[in-house]
């Protein structure tokens, strides 16, 4: 159900890559919601990903861009803002990848290069988004700007790795750009923590069917699926939420508040 909440509000979506990312979720929704926006991701990605159907579904262009580069980062905004004759509204951050991850390396066996690469593609990204954003004059007054997060930032997940210190990161520039978007445009800039959601990326985290059937006993009201994550993202972009921002915002279930269950402790005897 359409209620226009987005109606005539433009964006900029990164991280889209296939029907099960929350990216791609968000950009349904924000379509229905009447919305305009550009799809984004690597050029990589859009070779392996399904990025051309979304955007064929949604009416929407796709530009290629690397969101660690600032070079391309700037051919994007430039690109969009043309497209769009004028700023937007909001932006999606849905970037993240752990090279320390994907070669099943543990926390105290880190590699430091995969590390600062991983650390760039996930949390720096966000900075260079927003700082190109910023020089670009790209926001309208009281947009919005949301990035996904997890509650590893917060707690220890074992199997997470580096991937807990890159949201722990994003959140922190979340605090402190979000400080001074406000002052300048009323532009809000928000995380949302997330269930453990089945993406491609995380599959990659060792035990993650686990830790996923662990926070669905844990959560009150269960896991929140991709599709819930994307319908509150959609009101965080709209004018619904115009006094929201510099927070990290837990969509769960109630999982970051709950200590222990009576169905995971029923499920233990």
């Amino acid at each position: 159900m359409s209620y226009n909440l987005l109606k005539e509000k433009k964006g900029i979506i990164f991280g889209a890559l296939d029907e099960n990312s929350i990216a791609w979720k968000v950009a349904e929704r924000a379509y229905e919601e009447k919305a305009s926006f550009v799809l984004t991701n690597t050029p990589a990605s859009l070779r392996i990903g399904k990025i051309y159907e979304l955007s064929h579904k949604t009416k929407s262009m796709v530009i290629p861009a690397d969101a660690t580069s600032i070079q391309d980062l700037n051919i994007l905004f430039e690109k969009t803002l043309d497209h769009f004759g004028g700023k937007i509204d909001f932006l999606l951050h849905s970037i993240a990848m752990s090279m320390n991850i994907r070669k099943g390396l543990t926390y105290p066996s880190l590699n430091y290069e995969f590390l600062r690469k991983g650390w760039e593609i996930s949390a720096v990204s966000y900075h260079k988004i927003m700082q190109t954003a910023w020089n670009k004059k790209a926001m309208n007054k009281w947009g919005s700007i949301v990035a996904i997060t997890y509650i590893a930032s917060q707690r220890s997940f074992p199997h997470y790795g580096d991937m807990s210190d890159y949201k722990s990161y994003l959140e922190s520039i979340t605090r402190n750009f979000g400080y001074h978007w406000g002052i300048k445009e009323k532009v809000r800039v928000n995380t949302v923590s997330q269930s453990p959601s089945i993406t491609r990326a995380a599959k990659a985290v060792k035990g993650f069917n686990q830790l996923l059937i662990l926070s669905e006993k844990i959560s009150p009201l269960g896991n929140a699926s991709a599709q819930d994550c994307a319908n509150y993202i959609i009101t965080l972009f709209s004018d619904l939420t115009r006094k929201v921002t510099m927070q990290n915002l837990y969509h769960d279930g109630g999982f970051s508040h709950t200590g222990i269950s009576e169905a995971l402790i029923s499920s233990k005897k």
